[in-house]
């Protein structure tokens, strides 16, 4: 199983045509990402959905990720969402996602459980109504060690979003901010987006000046902790320094919208999610979507395998809606092909695919065949505003395309 997991990783990862040196780093990124990568995922769900236009019956095939999308767009009414991922930590969050979603006695457990996610009776609540619904992998996961020997099931007790390697990446973020003495939570005690926006220019873009920063942030293997691979660091970067693309994001996610409404700064700023009862949450840990989701639970179907092998095996014209993430960005041509074939093989009349890119612009024309690519059409304008919308502020670009009559 291991090796089976790694292998698959590092197809995915590893370009084969890259000089040595390049490759060492994929490999070096390839290891990082079997862990958990992700405890929460950082596309906005709201703008997924507005952009897919997800219809009651609609099949959805989507990478999983952390699994708070594919969770939320329950709130939709799909027929079914096949949810895909080669981590198998991510498949292990995602089980225990829809196992605690349809066995947990209430919406107070389940906000606690993983809103929260650091309450010593989350262990409790786990053995009692959790375990013995969840496949053996999964349970093994959970139930297994961490590098320095802790229970993976206790990070619902100690605080599971300062977990995994976006997590750890979080924390150090704030380790080099408190060194040049700059708390990253004083940016959640603002009033207003005004005061969001002086206190990110006074506070936090002259970090970004420094020279260690500026060098470290230089390094590719410094943001494997964000899932970004070494080949999409340099998609990432362009023609500037990585610390000013750093800063422009970092300045869309903490003044871009009000820290009532967006999740993402609470989880980039405070390492979680606000405890008071009208802190902003993902759509499915939202109190009023609840009951919906818990009683649609069943139609997510968690699969560990490639996205694309998963299509091969789909028939043709089965699904609706596609959420492809930002998996396009590590892909070489050929492999762009063969993805965007199997798509248009199985895609319905009307066929929605969302994704989302390190830079600004689409990356398929000039890189996916042209009669292929002619199939579909480009909602740029739609694109742009999605872009302009999603609250995550971490990718340059959210793109929609739409099969053509």
């Amino acid at each position: 199983m291991s090796i089976s997991r790694s292998a698959k990783i590092e197809a995915a990862v590893i370009r084969d045509a890259a000089p040595q040196k390049q490759k060492l780093l994929d490999r070096a990124f390839a290891f990082a990402f079997r862990g958990l990568v992700y405890a929460q995922i950082w596309e906005d769900p709201v703008v997924d959905m507005a952009a897919l236009d997800i219809r009651p019956g609609s099949r959805v095939a989507t990478i999983a990720s952390g699994g708070c999308n594919v969770l939320s767009y329950l709130t939709t009414d799909p027929g079914e969402i096949v949810a895909v991922d080669l981590n198998t930590a991510h498949i292990a969050l995602n089980r225990l996602k829809v196992a605690a979603l349809q066995r947990l006695p209430d919406y107070a457990h389940f906000r606690r459980f993983f809103a929260d996610a650091d309450t010593p009776t989350n262990l409790r609540t786990y053995k009692a109504h959790i375990r013995d619904h969840l496949d053996d992998t999964s349970r093994r996961y959970w139930e297994g060690r961490d590098l320095i020997g802790r229970q993976r099931i206790g990070g619902f007790t100690k605080g599971l979003y300062r977990k995994g390697l976006l997590g750890s990446f979080i924390g150090l973020a704030h380790a080099v901010a408190k060194l040049h003495r700059v708390d990253p939570a004083i940016l959640l005690q603002a009033t207003s987006i005004e005061e969001q926006r002086r206190i990110f220019d006074k506070k936090f873009a002259p970090i970004f000046d420094r020279k260690f920063v500026r060098w470290l942030t230089d390094q590719p293997a410094s943001l494997f902790g964000l899932g970004i691979p070494p080949a999409q660091f340099d998609v990432l970067a362009g023609d500037k320094r990585m610390a000013d693309v750093l800063k422009e994001r970092l300045q869309k996610l903490a003044c871009g919208f009000d820290l009532e409404d967006n999740y993402f700064a609470w989880q980039a700023f405070g390492r979680g999610y606000g405890k008071q009862s009208n802190a902003p949450l993902p759509p499915y840990l939202q109190h009023c979507n609840y009951n919906q989701i818990k009683q649609r639970a069943g139609r997510i179907d968690i699969r560990h395998a490639n996205f694309v092998e998963m299509l091969a095996q789909s028939e043709a014209e089965s699904f609706d809606r596609y959420v492809l993430l930002d998996a396009q960005d590590w892909m070489d041509d050929v492999q762009l092909n063969h993805l965007w074939s199997e798509i248009t093989r199985t895609a319905r009349p009307g066929a929605r695919v969302l994704f989302r890119t390190a830079a600004e612009p689409s990356l398929l024309p000039g890189r996916v065949s042209d009669p292929l690519l002619d199939l579909w059409e480009y909602r740029a304008e739609q694109s742009l505003d999605f872009t302009l919308r999603d609250r995550s502020a971490i990718y340059g670009g959210v793109h929609l395309y739409i099969l053509k009559d």
